[in-house]
């Protein structure tokens, strides 16, 4: 009876195990990934390649030169390089993405990681080759708006 009951013990982690691995592995690829804010409107603006989404959660305005935006990216999706005047703040709320600065290695970036962009430093952003990639965007256009530049290219996100 006890040897039984053990085998059912074992089958049944054995099965969450398997369920669990099968939910994160669908999560890589489906339609949604997991947001607080929800996903947004889809950025048609041309300063990204991919889909991406941004749901704003605060405008500047005369009292706080303070934004924040919630931005959704599918897998492959990223910025332009580009700049902040008065820099920038990337909060990781999900998936994986990249960051990278000019001339710097490329960085992977996970769920809970806080990056800092200094102000005027080139650089992009955005979801890996087969995960979504969820952040705040928080910056300030007290110094200037952000600085659109060339796309990344293929070769660099890959690199």
């Amino acid at each position: 009876m006890k040897k039984i009951n053990v085998i059912r013990i074992v089958a049944m982690v054995i099965l969450f195990s398997i369920n669990s691995v099968t939910a994160q592995s669908d999560k890589k690829h489906s339609d949604s990934a997991d947001t607080v804010f929800g996903r947004g409107a889809k950025i048609n603006n041309g300063n990204f390649t991919g889909t991406a989404y941004l749901k704003m959660l605060i405008d500047a305005d005369k009292d706080n030169p303070i934004t924040a935006g919630n931005v959704t990216f599918e897998p492959g999706a990223r910025t332009k390089w580009h700049l902040h005047p008065a820099g920038q703040i990337i909060l990781a709320i999900d998936g994986k993405g990249y960051y990278q600065e000019k001339g710097q290695p490329k960085r992977v970036v996970h769920k809970g990681d806080v990056i800092k962009c200094l102000p005027n430093i080139e650089h992009w952003h955005g979801a890996s080759e087969d995960n979504y990639f969820v952040q705040i965007a928080v910056g300030s256009n007290e110094k200037g708006a952000v600085i659109w530049l060339a796309p990344v290219t293929d070769e660099e996100y890959y690199k």
